[in-house]
């Protein structure tokens, strides 16, 4: 009996893949067609032997080829987060919120951003009764606000300070009310005095000029409360440097060099004297310089070499 034609087609094109003997294939089509005979198994491979190699094929070919319908589904448990992370993220708070209390009984009402204030809100202490009103940025007081404290007596509110802010500190240009009664305009930095301002005193003096880490430090204008004015040099609060002195209640004035608020030298002359309120009995004599303008000039002169 001749090969049948498929088994011959099959033996020509040989193996179709190489993890599959050709006898094996050769095998199964016998198998199928049932023409396996003692011809034709010599064409192919004969005894046990053949029967191992084809049924090592056919696993080969079935790992090839796996039935997906008849495997079996091995469901493992679902890994879940712990509950503190489901907890956390119900009470993460972003946009506007209403009044969130705080553990220590504080209260804020405004904007949130991943779980800080951020944006416009009102944050209420609840120790001191304070409250600021204004910019947030990331927890912080930073940009524009107002914050008040209750009067011990009344309970009403009272600014203290109302202006910019930066890191939660005074920063840029603000106005602040101190509990006696005085007031600071101008800028601020890190929560102190620093730049350009004007300082209204509790006796009726006003300061206006540069201020450095909450003090008069540059050039500045102290005015008096009976109408003296002195302008000049500062440092640490009191006047240094170069300066003038207007008596207006006298009608003088003193130019000179000052070193931590005492005058070293300088010139005294008459200064709207006849309009003066109080003036001395008589007045100053005329001293004649040859060059006052250089007496002054040399004057301060020393003062330098000796503050360098």
């Amino acid at each position: 009996m001749g090969v049948p034609l498929l088994r011959r087609w099959m033996l020509a094109k040989g193996p179709r893949c190489g993890a599959v003997p050709w006898c094996c294939v050769t095998a199964r089509v016998e198998l199928s067609w049932g023409t396996s005979g003692p011809g034709e198994s010599q064409a192919g491979c004969t005894g046990v032997w053949c029967q191992a190699r084809c049924f090592q094929g056919q696993s080969a070919a079935a790992s090839l080829h796996p039935d997906t319908n008849n495997m079996p589904v091995i469901k493992y448990p679902r890994i879940r987060d712990p509950l503190f992370y489901e907890w956390d993220r119900k009470a993460q708070k972003c946009g506007l919120r209403h009044t969130i209390y705080a553990v220590n009984g504080d209260q804020y009402t405004g904007e949130w951003l991943d779980n800080l204030k951020h944006g416009k809100g009102t944050q209420l202490w609840k120790n001191t009764g304070a409250i600021y009103s204004g910019d947030w940025k990331f927890g912080k007081r930073d940009g524009y606000g107002s914050y008040s404290i209750p009067d011990p007596v009344t309970k009403e509110y009272k600014r203290v300070y109302t202006g910019w802010w930066e890191n939660d500190r005074r920063g840029g240009r603000g106005v602040f009310f101190y509990p006696n009664g005085e007031c600071y305009e101008g800028e601020w930095s890190n929560g102190l005095r620093s730049g350009w301002g004007k300082m209204q005193y509790k006796d009726g003096s006003v300061y206006e000029g540069q201020w450095l880490v909450d003090q008069p430090n540059g050039q500045g204008v102290l005015r008096l409360p009976n109408g003296n004015r002195y302008e000049g040099g500062w440092k640490d609060g009191k006047k240094h440097g170069p300066g003038k002195y207007f008596y207006l209640d006298k009608g003088q004035q003193l130019e000179g060099i000052w070193v931590a608020d005492i005058p070293k030298c300088g010139v005294l002359v008459d200064f709207g004297r006849d309009n003066a309120p109080a003036p001395t009995q008589y007045p100053l004599p005329e001293i004649e310089l040859h060059d006052p303008a250089g007496v002054l000039a040399e004057a301060r002169a020393m003062f330098d070499d000796s503050h360098n």
